[in-house]
């Protein structure tokens, strides 16, 4: 670590905020790779693609060029079927053939223009880079909350988004639960946890209580 690396972090201890993990830029890399998924899989499959079909085009090309017949069809005969469309094909195998084709562009689309984020946080610590999953922030969060209520382990459902925890309690029938006290809780733990980026809460009771054993 440099010298002037060394006299961010103090100033960050000193201000009072703990640094993000791993925004020493040594570590960005690292951590992007397990916030974000990966786009290799997509980049490959269009690559398969297009070679594939550029190795049939020039086997093609390469048989007529010889004086053979086509393996599947001309490549003179394909481009003027492609020009006389919609003539020649039902509409039903055309709608159909258009739809498979609008569904591979708009999954490559979605793969190139979406963040592509993992349900993971990052947490902050002044050392080491911690990533953690939503599910276990959930369980963690839901625990809180089902001690704030005073409910049962399945009364208690969390699910928690980029931006957003959503806390569902079913309460005990003729039991009261405020629904400020569970809020609380479930802030107070995430302020504990500092996840970042920091989601709010938000907490839905539902109007049937359960029945207690």
């Amino acid at each position: 670590m440099t010298q002037d690396q060394e006299t961010q972090n103090v100033n960050a201890v000193d201000s009072g905020a703990s640094p993000v993990a791993g925004e020493d830029p040594e570590m960005a890399r690292i951590l992007r790779r397990e916030t974000h998924s990966s786009r290799a899989g997509a980049a490959t499959i269009a690559a398969v693609l297009v070679i594939v079909l550029c190795v049939y085009a020039l086997l093609e090309s390469g048989v007529r060029a010889v004086g053979q017949p086509p393996w599947l069809i001309d490549p003179s005969t394909a481009a003027e079927r492609v020009i006389a469309l919609p003539a020649g094909i039902s509409p039903l195998l055309l709608g159909a053939s258009g739809a498979v084709i609008a569904m591979v562009g708009l999954f490559f689309l979605l793969h190139a223009v979406l963040p592509g984020r993992r349900a993971r946080h990052l947490l902050r610590d002044p050392r080491t880079a911690v990533v953690i999953d939503d599910e276990v922030l959930a369980s963690a969060l839901a625990r809180r909350a089902r001690t704030a209520a005073n409910v049962t382990q399945e009364q208690v459902m969390v699910v928690v988004s980029r931006q957003l925890v959503v806390v569902n309690v079913r309460p005990t029938s003729g039991s009261r639960v405020s629904e400020e006290a569970v809020r609380s809780a479930v802030q107070a733990e995430l302020e504990e946890m500092s996840p970042v980026p920091m989601p709010s809460v938000r907490v839905n009771l539902a109007s049937s209580g359960v029945i207690g054993a």
